[in-house]
């Protein structure tokens, strides 16, 4: 039985903890036992290390956290030269000793009132952002890239309640792949909609999001849909990146196991729809964690395709590091299955600076103006929480 108050007390103790969002709820991490800070010297032995640990079939056999975007490049061996932008660890992971179901009603009043700060710098307005499109669109022409996402950073320096923004964020717009992460002198909240892995036992599966509608009066889920189908720069897109997650899927799976196990559905957010298929395939024998995180990170439906190349690009042109942005966050069990989404519609608050890192899709037939608007709409539901 959780005592009353019981999230309110946690959150005033300043002990560091985490919540995910469940099939039926949030689970909630605490009382760590370990904690790890990745670099790209220990990364390869911390994910090869972690199945090697005994299991005692307890729900807290597990290391929980995230990979940046820097440290995932670095793993698949591409470069980043030097950028400028908050010095955040490149991973952290957590080892809980506590697990803690909640509803998908998650009840928190603040105890005391923190007045954050509502202005956010950009740092690429609009002409600064159709100058990056129009030369990527010259890179798609040429064939170095079919598909890019140009990264738009919205910051402030402000104090916030990270429990109370994840409350307040997942009650407005809950999303399959939620979380928060608390600790000392950073958190994160993010209202992802998007699985990266889903891995039990010898089955894996994916859940690409490649497709994005503002939400109107006139639409419901079933115009939606049919606008994405007679679209032809959506469709393009949704197909180039399931063919990517598929291709990433079949260096790890057995030949002739990889299937789409939902093609082109519509899932419905707050402001947005989007258009999402699922993937899934047969692992084969003696794959390692580290080759699964290897083969899907980073999450190709917010990087581009083909992957390599575009990653190459959007390194050499972006001038501030991502951070969590398009890393991943979940957890590794002893036994080796794991769950890890894409950090995306997500809040990185450290040492009180606050980052919140969009991106929308460049294809040949993209407009420079209408993915510029997609980017602040995606922003707009994290920067309503600091009013």
């Amino acid at each position: 039985m959780i005592k009353k108050n019981y999230l309110e007390d946690l959150n005033k103790s300043n002990k560091p903890f985490i919540i995910y969002k469940s099939d039926n709820g949030f689970d909630l991490y605490t009382n760590f036992s370990k904690k790890i800070i990745l670099t790209n010297k220990n990364i390869e032995k911390f994910i090869n290390n972690n199945t090697k640990l005994k299991s005692k079939n307890k729900e807290t056999d597990l290391f929980i956290g995230f990979f940046g975007y820097e440290i995932l490049n670095n793993l698949i061996g591409v470069k980043i030269k030097k950028q400028k932008g908050l010095k955040f660890p490149k991973g952290i992971f957590y080892k809980p000793e506590t697990k803690i179901k909640f509803s998908n009603k998650l009840s928190y009043n603040p105890l005391e009132f923190i007045k954050s700060n509502e202005v956010f710098d950009i740092n690429l307005n609009k002409a600064s952002y159709e100058k990056i499109f129009n030369k990527f669109k010259k890179r798609i022409k040429t064939g170095e890239t079919y598909q890019i996402k140009i990264c738009t950073k919205y910051k402030n320096t402000s104090q916030i309640d990270a429990l109370d923004f994840f409350c307040r964020l997942v009650k407005s717009n809950m999303a399959p792949e939620a979380f928060m992460i608390k600790d000392k002198n950073y958190s994160i909240i993010s209202c992802s909609p998007e699985n990266l892995i889903t891995k039990q036992s010898n089955f894996i599966s994916t859940k690409p999001i490649a497709g994005t509608l503002k939400k109107s009066k006139n639409f419901n889920k079933q115009k939606a849909l049919a606008f994405f189908k007679k679209n032809i720069k959506e469709t393009k897109e949704h197909n180039m990146i399931v063919d990517m997650e598929r291709s990433d899927l079949s260096k790890i799976c057995k030949p002739g196991t990889v299937k789409i196990l939902k093609k082109k559905t519509v899932e419905e957010y707050k402001d947005l729809y989007h258009y999402v298929s699922l993937i899934g395939g047969k692992l084969k024998d003696k794959v390692s964690s580290l080759d699964i995180v290897k083969a899907m990170m980073p999450g190709g439906s917010v990087i581009g395709c083909p992957k390599i190349s575009t990653l190459n690009l959007l390194n050499n042109q972006e001038k501030e590091n991502r951070n969590i942005y398009t890393g991943s966050f979940g957890y590794i069990k002893f036994n080796g299955d794991m769950r890890f989404n894409i950090i995306i519609r997500s809040i990185l608050n450290y040492q009180n600076h606050s980052e919140i890192s969009v991106a929308s899709g460049v294809v040949i037939d993209s407009n420079a103006k209408h993915e510029f608007n997609e980017n602040y709409i995606k922003a707009k539901a994290l920067m309503d929480l600091y009013k």
